[in-house]
């Protein structure tokens, strides 16, 4: 039975992605800040702030020793929205510690277990902000950034049957997309609007196509990032 690290597992997107493995039979181990829903079969929690190295460090190791990990979803995020006259250039040093440097030092603790059976999956969650959006200064920068750690990785890991991809969100209905925009206001629906598919996603859209990128059969597909968007990520703008 195949078993899936994600972080920022017990809601969102993260969530949605477990419940699609879970429903494949699968265990997911949750990591986040809380723990998840005790009673939910195949599903195991853990807790820590990605944004403390040390602390992140420690519990990477604890879910080495108690897991053989097969999979890996980097999915925790945060965004600290500013435009740039207000921008702290702290914030950078916090999501590259959140974006960067938690998920170099959980790999690495899983690392050695998928290198020996020849298998694993690496997911990003990145953002179609990536490609640039305003008052994301910290948060595009350091998804980017991902962009070009996730293709290092697909590399060095492809000849060891570990494939490494990104999954690149637009606008998606979640926590973190409402505490910017109030729900079901009207700048939700200008959003909605806005993009080509005239609707905004779903945690679903995303965990849809996680199951692909995660599957064993996708095999030949790594370093990778694909735009589930709804064609925001195209430049156009609706008629």
């Amino acid at each position: 039975m195949k078993t899936t690290l994600i972080t920022g597992g017990n809601s969102g997107i993260g969530a949605a992605i477990g419940d699609l493995l879970r429903a494949r039979g699968e265990r997911v181990v949750s990591l986040g800040l809380e723990m998840p829903a005790a009673g939910q079969e195949n599903l195991y929690g853990y807790t820590v702030d990605l944004t403390n190295a040390a602390a992140t460090a420690k519990v990477a190791a604890e879910i080495a020793a108690d897991h053989a990990i097969d999979a890996v979803v980097h999915n925790a995020g945060a965004i600290l929205p500013a435009l740039l006259s207000d921008a702290n250039p702290n914030d950078v040093l916090t999501l590259a510690q959140l974006h960067l440097a938690a998920p170099m030092a959980l790999t690495q603790a899983v690392l050695p277990g998928m290198t020996e059976r020849g298998f694993g999956r690496i997911l990003f969650i990145t953002s179609r902000a990536s490609m640039g959006m305003p008052t994301r200064s910290a948060y595009a920068a350091t998804k980017a950034g991902v962009h070009g750690l996730m293709r290092t990785w697909a590399l060095e890991l492809a000849p060891s049957g570990i494939t490494v991809n990104a999954i690149a969100p637009g606008p998606v209905l979640t926590e973190n997309f409402w505490g910017i925009v109030p729900r079901d206001g009207e700048l939700q629906e200008k959003i909605a609007n806005g993009v080509p598919v005239r609707r905004i996603g779903t945690p679903e859209d995303i965990a849809n196509a996680a199951g692909f990128f995660l599957d064993t059969n996708a095999s030949f597909v790594t370093g990778q990032v694909l735009y589930v968007c709804g064609g925001a990520s195209l430049g156009g703008q609706p008629s």
